[in-house]
């Protein structure tokens, strides 16, 4: 247990990344009922605030496609702090924005970073975590988006309360305190073994591991030997095939896994969550509610305590259980949300208001809606929401994973776009019909994710070949594919002394110590 310490808390402190993306999350939910925004800024409404808001999703495409060279080039690390850096001047902007087009201007930029870390952070943390706590260890990215999302939504509660600009400029600035934290936090903490593998920096990829894995930092512990020997051989045959690995990216054999995780990142933006955590203040308003900042807040409390099952446990009930299971659940409560809407609802009289429909008396329907809003956005927490994060980085191999993880970000990205841009003018013209037509395509993931998905929990980032390229029908078993244990038996070889390192880097001497440890000569 002692020696997981150093991964948890390497994990937990990058994570910080998804403060940073939370914080995004609610940046605008927490000011848009406010009187001194909308007075500001000529009370945007439909397409206008839809460009506001989508426009840290238009930065985010372009900062994930570029993570695929600066993770590459700078490392996964340095790449991070470099977002960090766009992030604090893309806050900037914002808190000192004096125009709509500065405004977007700024969180277009902010979005850069959010671009970058969203990309390299899950990735970071894949190659860093052992395989029987990897989903655990991914998943602490979006628990820290949970907290992020809640601590500015009340960060914003309490700010509205003052007279003045500060009620969106004070929160819009305090954003930069997570991104300053985590580059400077960064200097300390190792670069990803297996970056460090692909510059044949070979000696750090040594000392890397047993930090990670022993809590000495034993370079002869069997088991950093044996991972250290299979990260290895995944390079060297992949410098054998000596494809491009644009080319190979886009190649028969793995458009597959390109297509997965693409479709898991995109799919994820379809759930409705972004209609919920953007624009709950209108849902709430167009359901009759009143104080809606301090009740969605229990929304984002909520959101937080539902990941934490998922965080426990996912590499025990594995990934494609949990969306199948969220999706079903969250296509319950959206038509649920949309069904009671229909039935109480009247269209609203008024003309400036961000909704067209709205429940007039009825306090059960009324509670109903805010329920349902509630429990959609749990089932997400529980399911799409880390798991998205999870799934492409481990499906891919290193040779292209950061290009394929690129790629697959920048679909969350576009799809995010898309959505935060047409779901206040949706709003307004098809109001409860909204919520049916998400329910709807959560029901289509489900069925996406029974056919298409395999199950990847227990297995290590190098034998996901096996799945992909030789393993059994989905359909035959819902549990996926079991874990081979070839870690394990190589660790076992290594104790016995059976092992033969083939590279020239490093050797093992022929003889073993009484405590089962191989001597190491360079």
């Amino acid at each position: 247990m002692v020696r997981l310490l150093n991964i948890y808390t390497i994990s937990a402190f990058v994570a910080l990344a998804g403060v940073i993306y939370g914080f995004d999350v609610s940046s605008m939910s927490g000011v848009l009922g406010t009187e001194e925004y909308k007075d500001f800024y000529g009370n945007p409404l439909g397409t206008r605030q839809g460009a506001i808001t989508s426009a840290i999703a238009a930065g985010s495409l372009v900062g994930a496609l570029s993570a695929s060279f600066l993770g590459d080039w700078l490392s996964r690390k340095v790449a991070i702090q470099l977002g960090t850096v766009l992030w604090c001047i893309g806050a900037g902007l914002q808190a000192s924005s004096n125009s709509v087009g500065m405004l977007i201007a700024g969180r277009i930029v902010s979005g850069l970073c959010i671009g970058i870390t969203s990309t390299l952070v899950p990735i970071y943390q894949s190659e860093i975590a052992p395989r029987k706590i990897r989903g655990r260890v991914v998943s602490l990215l979006h628990f820290a988006i949970a907290w992020g999302i809640l601590v500015q939504y009340l960060v914003e509660y309490g700010c509205s309360f003052l007279n003045s600009q500060a009620v969106f400029r004070l929160p819009w600035a305090i954003q930069s305190v997570p991104a300053i934290m985590l580059f400077s936090g960064l200097f300390w903490l190792p670069r990803s073994p297996r970056w460090l593998a692909s510059k044949d920096r070979w000696e750090e990829v040594l000392h890397v591991l047993a930090f990670l894995r022993t809590p000495n930092s034993d370079i002869n512990d069997p088991l950093v030997l044996a991972e250290y020997k299979e990260i290895e051989e995944q390079i060297r045959i992949e410098r054998e095939m000596d494809l491009s690995s644009y080319r190979e990216l886009f190649s028969k054999k793995m458009r597959r896994r390109l297509f997965l995780g693409m479709a898991v990142q995109g799919l994820s933006q379809l759930t409705g969550i972004n209609v919920i955590l953007y624009f709950i203040v209108y849902v709430l308003q167009s359901a009759g509610i009143s104080n809606t900042l301090l009740v969605s807040s229990i929304l984002y409390i909520m959101f937080i305590v539902a990941t934490i099952p998922t965080i426990l446990w996912t590499d025990s009930w594995g990934r494609r259980s949990s969306l199948l299971v969220g999706s079903l659940t969250i296509a319950f409560w959206l038509y649920v949300m949309g069904g009671v809407l229909a039935r109480y609802g009247e269209p609203t009289q008024a003309q400036n208001l961000p909704y067209t429909w709205t429940i007039v008396g009825h306090p059960a329907a009324r509670h109903t809606v805010q329920a349902s809003a509630y429990l959609a956005s749990a089932a997400f927490a529980m399911s799409w929401g880390p798991i998205e994060w999870v799934y492409p980085p481990e499906i891919m191999p290193m040779r292209i994973r950061t290009k394929a993880v690129s790629l697959s970000t920048a679909t969350n990205w576009t799809t995010s776009f898309t959505v935060s841009l047409v779901v206040p003018l949706l709003y307004r013209k098809i109001a409860w019909r909204l919520f049916i037509i998400y329910g709807s395509l959560n029901v289509a993931s489900f069925f996406f994710v029974l056919f298409f998905v395999p199950e990847t929990k227990q297995r290590t980032l190098e034998e996901m070949d096996e799945i992909f390229e030789h393993g059994e029908p989905i359909w035959r078993s819902f549990r996926g594919i079991r874990y081979t244990g070839r870690l394990d038996q190589l660790a076992r070889e290594i104790e016995q002394g059976k092992f033969v390192h083939r590279s020239v880097h490093v050797e093992l001497c022929d003889n073993v110590e009484p405590n089962g440890h191989a001597n190491l000569v360079e």
